[in-house]
C-alpha cells in the first residue's frame, strides 16, 4: 500500500543561488539525496490545492490559527492515466505538521475530491485516509483552487529519514487550466535564483546543521507557497480594480472568489 504518514516540524529559510550551491556542498558530508533526486539532482512536482470560492482555507491559514489544514493533489511530474499520484491534506496543530496522503489513478482522485463520494478501495489507496477527506469535503464546498508546481533537490539524514532538509525552484502558479495533465507553466513565484528551503524534522534540529545555518547567516522565514500566491494575487486586484464601496468591504475581509474577479 502506497500511503506516507508523516508527523513533523517545519521550518522554513530563503537563501540566493550562491549559499544554496555552499550549503548542499556542505550536506554531502551528513546526508545523501533522496530517491527523486538521484537521477538528475532535481526533480518537478505539480499540486493543485483545493479551496472554497471565497478562499476560505488559505485565508484560515494566513491567520496562523492554532489548527489548520489544506488539501491537495501532488503528483511527481506530468502524470498520465496509470500514474500513481497522491491526495493529501496537510494539517498543522500547535506547530506539528500532519501530513496524511493516499495513492490513487488520476481519474479517480478527481473523480473522488469533485462528487465527495468514496471510490471503490483499491489495494494502493488507504481506506482511512480516504474517509478523512471524505469528511473534509463534506464540511466544505470545495474546488480545484491553484496550480502550484517547483523543481526540488532533497536530502536525508544517512541512516534515518527522521531528518530532510529540501530545495525548492522554479516555483509556478496560475489559477486556471488546473489539471496536473496541463505540465509545469505559469507565473514565477520567486525571484530568479532564490531556493525555498525546508527543514522537516521529527525532533529538534541537529546541532551540525544549526552551525551551517549560523555560518551562512540563514533566518527562519513564515513563507507559505500557497499564501505567498494569494497575498500576491489580493495585492493586484487592490492595485488594479476600480472598487466600489460593496468590493472594498470585500478586499478588506479578503472574502474575494479570485477566479471570477480575474476576469473582471
Amino acid at each position: 500500500m502506497a500511503i506516507e504518514i508523516f508527523n513533523r516540524y517545519e521550518n522554513k529559510y530563503l537563501v540566493k543561488e550562491e549559499i544554496f550551491r555552499r550549503l548542499t556542498d556542505r550536506l554531502v558530508d551528513y546526508m545523501i539525496q533522496d530517491a527523486y533526486s538521484k537521477k538528475d539532482g532535481q526533480y518537478p512536482i505539480y499540486n493543485i490545492y483545493y479551496d472554497t470560492r471565497s478562499n476560505d482555507l488559505i485565508r484560515t491559514s494566513l491567520m496562523k490559527p492554532a489548527y489548520k489544514e489544506k488539501l491537495r493533489v501532488r503528483s511527481y511530474g506530468k502524470p498520465d492515466a496509470n500514474a500513481m499520484i497522491y491526495v493529501e491534506i496537510k494539517k498543522k496543530a500547535n506547530g506539528i505538521v500532519n501530513k496524511r496522503r493516499t495513492s490513487m489513478k488520476p481519474a479517480e482522485a478527481y473523480g473522488f475530491l469533485n462528487s465527495g463520494e468514496l471510490p471503490s478501495i483499491k489495494p494502493y489507496m488507504n481506506p482511512q485516509v480516504l474517509r478523512e477527506i471524505e469528511y473534509m469535503l463534506k464540511q466544505n464546498i470545495l474546488s480545484p483552487a491553484l496550480f502550484l508546481s517547483y523543481e526540488r533537490q532533497a536530502y536525508f539524514e544517512d541512516g534515518a529519514h527522521d531528518l530532510r532538509v529540501s530545495f525548492d525552484t522554479n516555483i509556478r502558479t496560475r489559477r486556471t487550466d488546473l489539471w496536473l495533465e496541463s505540465g509545469a507553466y505559469g507565473e514565477e513565484l520567486l525571484e530568479k535564483g532564490e531556493w525555498l528551503m525546508e527543514i522537516k524534522t521529527a525532533q529538534s534540529i541537529p546541532l551540525w546543521l544549526c552551525r551551517l545555518l549560523s555560518e551562512y547567516k540563514i533566518y527562519p522565514t513564515g513563507f507559505s507557497k500557497y499564501g505567498a500566491e494569494y497575498k500576491r494575487a489580493l495585492g493586484r486586484i487592490r492595485r488594479s480594480y476600480v472598487v466600489t464601496p460593496q468590493w472594498s468591504d470585500m478586499i478588506a475581509a479578503e472574502h474575494i472568489d479570485l477566479e471570477k474577479v480575474q476576469y473582471v
